[in-house]
């Protein structure tokens, strides 16, 4: 369950978009806010962060196409399709414009979202993201620097596999999800029981494991996407956010390539920020979208 600042459960919905479904759930009042997840998890990775924006903001959180409860259709998981998604969700839901926060492969769709629909994005949050097609490639090497940097990405190369992940994988989901995320934070005990619960409902559902398996086997499609789509810089603010045992400032680094405006800021934290230090990430994420709304 999510809740708002008053302690309300938030409102659930379905809706009919791009020729899928997506399951969002949405609270507050005020300018739009849409909330994109990254992959191992859901819309329920930003419940702490729900309630820091909902006495100012109309939170809009989706569940990605193919994940969590949304519709798991077999095709169109490149970042420019799943964008296009959540521009018509937005329509849909009757807000023109908004402000976008994307984490992980949520951002890189956000900034899909912002580069094809100019004129209804007003800010973007880039948090914690590497670029396929900018060096996001680089980190599936096998080399000294990667593995002892912790920026080793070995599950691309196994991802991006068909057939044999689904089979090593089933039955195996609780697993490989609570190691894929602790592993990747500098405070582990954040994934709490409720949340890796979630994701392992969502993830053991049918088709669950091969739509996470599809955002990754598009990484050639997409990185052809973002070099088509930086050729035009972003007019809109952007603010880059990192974490040290992770990303770091490589965030702030690669969106100067995307934007003309970019602010960066790094937090003692490992990949998931809106899990791992949501206090801080509020008390950066709030001026910020105050400024821009």
């Amino acid at each position: 369950m999510m809740f708002d600042h008053e302690g309300t459960p938030v409102r659930t919905g379905r809706a009919a978009v791009n020729g899928t479904s997506l399951h969002y759930r949405t609270a507050g009042s005020g300018p739009a806010v849409v909330l994109l997840h990254g992959v191992p998890k859901t819309g329920y990775h930003w419940r702490h962060l729900v309630p820091e924006l909902t006495p100012h903001y109309t939170v809009v959180v989706p569940d990605l196409r193919g994940l969590g409860d949304s519709a798991r259709p077999s095709d169109g998981y490149d970042s420019a399709t799943m964008s296009d998604d959540i521009a018509e969700l937005m329509n849909h839901l009757g807000h023109r414009t908004y402000a976008v926060a994307g984490e992980d492969w949520g951002a890189v769709i956000g900034y899909q979202l912002a580069a094809r629909h100019r004129d209804h994005v007003t800010a973007l949050v880039f948090a914690e993201a590497l670029f396929p097609g900018f060096g996001f490639e680089d980190h599936t090497a096998l080399t000294p620097e990667n593995v002892s940097s912790g920026m080793h990405l070995w599950h691309l190369g196994f991802y991006f596999r068909p057939d044999v992940p689904e089979m090593l994988i089933a039955g195996h989901e609780r697993e490989l999800i609570t190691y894929m995320i602790k592993y990747e934070r500098s405070r582990p005990d954040t994934a709490t029981p409720d949340a890796l619960d979630e994701y392992v409902r969502c993830y053991s559902m049918p088709g669950g494991i091969r739509a996470m398996l599809s955002v990754y086997r598009a990484m050639l499609v997409d990185a052809e996407q973002n070099q088509q789509a930086a050729q035009k810089k972003l007019d809109v603010p952007v603010l880059a956010l990192g974490g040290s045992a992770f990303i770091g400032d490589r965030n702030e680094a690669q969106m100067r390539l995307m934007a003309h405006d970019v602010t960066g800021h790094v937090f003692d934290a490992g990949h998931d920020l809106a899990e791992e230090v949501p206090d801080e990430m509020a008390d950066v994420l709030l001026p910020f979208l105050a400024t821009h709304r």
